[in-house]
């Protein structure tokens, strides 16, 4: 049986897939996989021994389904559920399980504040389509692989951090999904122990902020390593602080403790940090019975009603105390 599988991003939306790739690979051995992603997303899954073949949407549709035809597919995962996959998925004519991505739930919760979610984490969701196959969920939890030639070197980090550190990840695809940089500021002077700053070269200079109230404790790793060397420094560190990112889902797949911090996204949308069967800590931090919360199922630049409450009165004095609690723990 050959079969595609298809979710075109995001990095952390990618990952929460890997439960399915892997499930169906080993439940299904003689099942061949190929993973339909955008090329930007292709570093999240190159390395997956799970899947035999890679396609990437780029700009030529044509050639993307000429040769998608040319696979003979006996059937599609559709992760994504989008028109652009329902484009693939008429083009091919072949059976299609898709994911339910609950759109009409997650209207009422960011628009009316009523929670009709199901008390089912997005992995298992995805899992759901695997029923045809009499595929289960193995509760390994997530998957990531990273190449050699793409790891980080003992001499990449300080010495300050070369013993263990905190990984603190500063970035978010949306403004409301982020800590301010004074509140992250405030977190780092008060967690007494090493700390590397994770994050893309947009944060570069919110990074630069934050580590100058003490450039030893705080080293600012954010936009000096591609993703796979990011994704490594996420698996050395000790304990995870973490947004709701593509980071925290890498994070999950190494079973690394999380304090997730949620702003204008809530975890009733079903995408906490994932760890399958393991009893890994993980704590949440957000400011519960606020009104306008959750205010998107993504994000905005910036607080639709200007007071952005949710990310301001997070109580990083407490955050600071739960790393250090936990840090004691591990």
């Amino acid at each position: 049986m050959k079969v595609l599988v298809i979710r075109f991003s995001s990095i952390g939306d990618i990952v929460l897939t890997t439960p399915v790739v892997r499930c169906l690979k080993k439940q299904q051995p003689d099942t061949e996989v190929h993973f339909l992603t955008k090329f930007s997303m292709h570093k999240v899954v190159a390395s997956n021994p799970y899947i035999d073949k890679f396609y990437y949407l780029q700009d030529n549709w044509d050639l993307l389904l000429h040769e998608l035809k040319d696979e003979n597919y006996d059937c599609i995962i559709d992760l994504h559920h989008n028109l652009r996959t329902l484009k693939i998925k008429k083009a091919l004519r072949v059976q299609s399980y898709s994911f339910n991505k609950l759109n009409i739930q997650k209207w009422l919760l960011t628009n009316f504040k009523i929670n009709r979610m199901p008390d089912l984490h997005i992995v298992d969701r995805y899992m759901e389509t695997l029923k045809a196959f009499s595929v289960q969920n193995d509760g390994r939890g997530l998957d990531y692989f990273i190449p050699k030639d793409e790891e980080i070197s003992e001499h990449d980090l300080p010495y300050a951090q070369s013993a263990g550190y905190v990984g603190l990840v500063i970035g978010g695809a949306h403004a409301t999904k982020r800590l301010p940089v004074e509140k992250l500021s405030t977190l780092c002077s008060q967690i007494e122990h090493p700390i590397v700053l994770l994050g893309g070269p947009e944060d570069r200079s919110n990074g630069d902020l934050i580590a100058a109230i003490d450039p030893v404790k705080i080293y600012n790793s954010c936009g000096k390593y591609a993703l796979n060397e990011s994704a490594d420094l996420v698996r050395k560190a000790k304990l995870i602080i973490t947004h709701d990112t593509g980071l925290m889902h890498i994070a999950a797949a190494f079973k690394k403790p999380i304090i997730s911090i949620w702003g204008n996204t809530v975890p009733a949308f079903g995408m906490t940090p994932y760890y399958g069967d393991a009893n890994t800590p993980h704590r949440v931090f957000e400011v519960k019975k606020l009104g306008c919360r959750p205010c998107s199922k993504i994000g905005y630049d910036q607080c639709p009603r200007k007071h952005f409450k949710c990310m301001n009165n997070i109580d990083v004095t407490a955050l600071a105390a739960q790393a250090m609690n936990m840090l004691r723990n591990l």
